[in-house]
């Protein structure tokens, strides 16, 4: 995907979508969530993080979220949406066990994103490049998602996901240099293809007040192929890390 495509579909869409701007009004949620996760993708060492949420939609036509980045449903059709969205990529803090490699800096991507959703479960594919930051190459995401209401004032999901990364994208985040074998005593690495990031996930939503809610989330996710074989992971992390966490939320 080249970034004078992504460039043009969001030059684009306020041109397609302006019409209807004016039938929607704001909605979702802003909160505060204490999660614990590992350092960095592939780190075996965990540590406790506070972070805001938010969770903002303008109608069905535009929403801002951690998970999606900030999106616009520029084509619906029943079931069926078509989103050029931006998102961002963390990079990877020399933190750790890594604390002798250079940093790769975070950034901003930008992508496009089909959805379906014919009922309790939603699919979604994604393919998004880096517009900022140190990472390059691309990456496609398709997740399942089941959501349904289990009891008063209860909800439940959960869903599997599947992340391609490039062999570039691969050897920003998983390579090591001769500079970081030497500093680190890592052996250096430079990954030959792209890999496969399994997940799973799920949460409780408990609505207490009319207002406000508590979630609870879980995860975990499995990483393969050259990121699994990086020394990154090999000697100084694991292939397979859990994610735990809560989010308070106020509801507008």
């Amino acid at each position: 995907m080249s970034r004078s495509f992504l460039y043009s579909l969001a030059t684009l869409a306020p041109l397609l979508a302006a019409p209807a701007q004016a039938q929607y009004t704001w909605s979702g949620s802003l909160g505060a969530s204490a999660v614990m996760a590992p350092d960095y993708l592939g780190s075996d060492d965990y540590k406790a993080r506070v972070l805001p949420d938010l969770n903002i939609k303008y109608g069905d036509l535009f929403y801002l979220n951690w998970r999606d980045g900030l999106g616009w449903n520029l084509i619906q059709q029943q079931s069926w949406s078509l989103s050029p969205f931006i998102g961002y990529h963390p990079g990877r803090d020399n933190t750790g066990d890594l604390s002798r490699f250079d940093q790769v800096d975070g950034g901003l991507t930008g992508g496009v994103r089909v959805s379906y959703q014919p009922g309790s479960w939603r699919y979604s594919l994604q393919a998004e490049t880096p517009l900022t930051g140190d990472v390059d190459g691309y990456q496609l995401t398709a997740r399942a998602g089941w959501r349904e209401k289990v009891a008063p004032n209860l909800r439940a999901s959960f869903g599997p996901s599947l992340v391609y990364s490039s062999k570039e994208w691969t050897q920003d985040m998983f390579g090591v240099s001769a500079a970081d074998a030497t500093r680190s005593g890592l052996s250096r690495y430079r990954p030959d293809q792209g890999y496969l990031r399994l997940g799973l996930s799920g949460s409780l939503n408990y609505r207490f007040a009319p207002d406000w809610s508590i979630t609870g989330l879980a995860g975990i996710t499995r990483l393969t192929g050259d990121a699994k074989d990086s020394p990154i992971v090999r000697q100084a992390g694991e292939a397979t890390q859990a994610l735990a966490g809560a989010v308070l939320s106020y509801h507008f």
